[in-house]
């Protein structure tokens, strides 16, 4: 396969990937408006920001800026409309190695959030619209994937994207909201603080899966546990470092540049989440969380390196 082509993929999934966790993150957060006090809306506000890929740098004037920037502002990178906008320009590269039903569901994601509006108050009927739109648009072009598209190279390239991100994104997240409430501070959370650890695990899609595995006694040590080491839930830090292992795997074993760097780096990724303990790595949560996010950018540049901007021997005559 073309290296620019991997590339495509790769970033394509990374955007999307994106796009639907930022969605998800103001959904869970203006829903969570109706429970917080009023004096405490920029400090939230500002702890999700501080978890995006690449924090932007303009200050928390409103709610509804906030959500404008993050959602519909092409001049933030990071914004809803600019990942989409993105992925659909990283698709249209590759269209010849997408299936039809993909850049279907790309061009109706793309189209639908180029018809929104800018926000012009906190909360309506339409921003809820528009961010479940996102959210399920991007679900649907994940399903449509890996029912239409052959599980070759380009494939194992999408799921590499997706769940890299997602390791990253989910690292970042957490480590913002453990540097600010800490899980050893003993005891039962307060109302407040429990209905923003509740949003934290909605933020993550995990709690209903929370509730199953622990029952509804909300703890942050055990969401920590939950959300950076159980192997089986799908938005885990560990459930996702283990389908970057087994994309890097796969990719390897078909261009048969085994051994590679970022082979090594994400196996030693995983290592550390098989045989992590949560007792172990609580007391220096953020700092164990940011290493993720760093050894996650450094197997994006060992991805790059091996596969993207490799040396191509062209020989002498």
């Amino acid at each position: 396969m073309l290296s620019r082509v991997a590339d495509s993929l790769y970033w394509m999934s990374r955007y999307l990937e994106r796009a639907e966790h930022t969605a998800r993150l103001v959904n869970v957060n203006l829903n969570l408006t109706l429970d917080r006090a009023p004096a405490g809306a920029a400090r939230h506000w500002g702890r999700l920001l501080a978890s995006l890929p690449q924090p932007p740098t303009w200050q928390i004037r409103a709610t509804p800026d906030v959500v404008e920037r993050a959602t519909v502002d092409l001049a933030n990178r990071e914004s809803i409309a600019a990942c989409v906008g993105a992925a659909r320009e990283n698709a249209r590269q590759v269209r010849e190695e997408i299936s039809s039903e993909m850049w279907e569901e790309i061009n109706r994601l793309y189209l639908a959030v180029q018809k929104r509006q800018p926000v012009d108050s906190e909360w309506t009927a339409g921003t809820h619209e528009f961010l479940s739109a996102t959210i399920n648009g991007v679900h649907q072009i994940q399903g449509v994937t890996d029912a239409t598209m052959t599980h070759g190279e380009g494939w194992h390239y999408i799921e590499l994207g997706r769940y890299l991100e997602r390791a990253s994104a989910t690292a970042s997240l957490l480590d913002v909201q453990f540097r600010e409430a800490p899980p050893d501070a003993g005891g039962l959370p307060g109302v407040s603080e429990f209905v923003e650890w509740v949003g934290l695990l909605k933020s993550c899609c995990a709690f209903e899966a929370y509730c199953r595995h622990y029952t509804a006694d909300v703890r942050p040590q055990r969401i920590a546990e939950f959300l950076v080491l159980n192997p089986e839930f799908p938005r885990s830090i560990h459930f996702a470092a283990a389908r970057v292992q087994a994309a890097l795997k796969a990719i390897a074993g078909l261009t048969g540049r085994t051994n590679g760097r970022s082979e090594r780096l994400a196996g030693r990724l995983l290592a550390s989440l098989d045989y992590g303990q949560i007792d172990e790595i609580i007391g220096e949560l953020p700092s164990y969380l940011q290493d993720i996010v760093r050894q996650a950018a450094l197997i994006n540049s060992a991805v790059h390196q091996q596969y993207i901007a490799y040396p191509i021997d062209i020989g002498l005559a």
